[in-house]
C-alpha cells in the first residue's frame, strides 16, 4: 500500500499515513523548504534511516540527535555518516541510565564520537536537528535511535525557529555540565533539578512535603476514595 497523503489547506501541512511504505522515501517524498510532515509508521525503518533520507536531501549537516536510549547497530551508522561527510558534526543528548542500562552501547557510543559530543541527563525527549546553510530540518518522533518494530509517529519541519530553540537547550547543557561520565546518577538528577529548575535539587532532597502539603486543597479526591453521587 503506498503512503496517503493529506493536506491541511490552513497550514500546509502534510499528513501521511507511512504503514505500507516499505522504505523511508517512499513514506516521505520529497522534503520542501517550510515543510511540516506527519506520519505514523509500524517500524518498518527506523530513525537512523529517516535522518540519512533527510540528510540525503539536505547535503551535509550539522546534526544534534536527543534519545531516550540507542542500540549498536544504529550507533555504527550513525558513525559512518560521519566518516563520509554526510554528517559534519553531530552532539547526543541521552537519558543517565543509558549507561547501567545498556553499559556496551555506551562504550560504543563513546568510542565512536568521543566523550565531548555526549551529554547525560533525565531525558526522554526524542527530536533531531539537521543544519546547514539552506536547512534547518527538525526531526520530532516518538522514535529511539534503536529498532522500533511498534507504531511510532514522526514529524519533519523545516523551521528555523523551532531547530534554533532547541540548539540553545542543548548548548546550555553542552556547557554547563563536565566530567559526564565520572558523575554519579543522583549527581546528574540534582544537576537537571537545578538546571531546568532552580533550587528544585533542594527541594527534592527535603522531601515530597515540599510539593505537596496537607492541608485541603492539597488531596487529590479521587485518590482518597471520595466520590459524589
Amino acid at each position: 500500500m503506498q503512503s496517503v497523503i493529506k493536506r491541511d489547506t490552513l497550514t500546509g501541512r502534510k499528513i501521511r499515513r507511512a504503514l505500507g511504505a516499505k522504505f523511508v522515501g517512499e513514506a516521505i517524498g520529497k522534503i520542501e523548504h517550510g515543510c511540516e510532515i506527519y506520519g505514523l509508521t509500524k517500524g518498518q525503518w527506523s530513525l537512523i534511516d529517516l535522518i540519512e533520507y533527510c540528510i540525503g536531501e539536505t547535503g551535509a549537516a550539522d546534526v544534534i540527535m536527543s534519545t531516550w536510549t540507542a542500540a549498536n547497530a544504529d550507533i555504527g551508522f550513525a558513525k559512518s555518516l560521519f566518516t563520509n561527510g554526510a554528517i559534519k558534526s553531530i552532539l547526543f543528548v541521552v537519558d543517565f541510565s543509558f549507561p547501567s542500562r545498556q553499559p556496551a552501547y555506551t562504550a560504543a557510543l563513546r568510542q565512536a564520537f568521543g566523550d565531548d559530543a555526549i551529554r547525560l541527563t533525565k531525558n526522554h525527549a526524542k527530536f533531531v536537528t539537521i543544519r546547514n546553510e539552506q536547512w534547518n530540518l527538525v526531526l520530532r518522533t516518538s522514535m529511539n535511535l534503536n529498532e522500533n518494530r511498534r507504531l511510532e509517529n514522526f514529524e519533519i519541519s523545516d523551521s528555523e525557529p523551532m531547530a534554533e530553540f532547541l540548539a540553545e537547550v542543548v548548548d546550555e547543557l553542552f556547557k554547563t555540565q563536565t566530567g559526564t561520565f565520572d558523575k554519579r546518577p543522583t549527581e546528574l538528577t540534582n544537576e537537571f533539578l537545578e538546571q531546568w529548575e532552580p533550587g528544585g535539587a533542594k527541594e527534592a532532597a527535603a522531601g515530597p512535603t515540599e510539593h505537596f502539603g496537607s492541608g485541603a486543597l492539597d488531596n487529590d479526591l479521587r485518590r482518597a476514595g471520595v466520590s459524589y453521587d
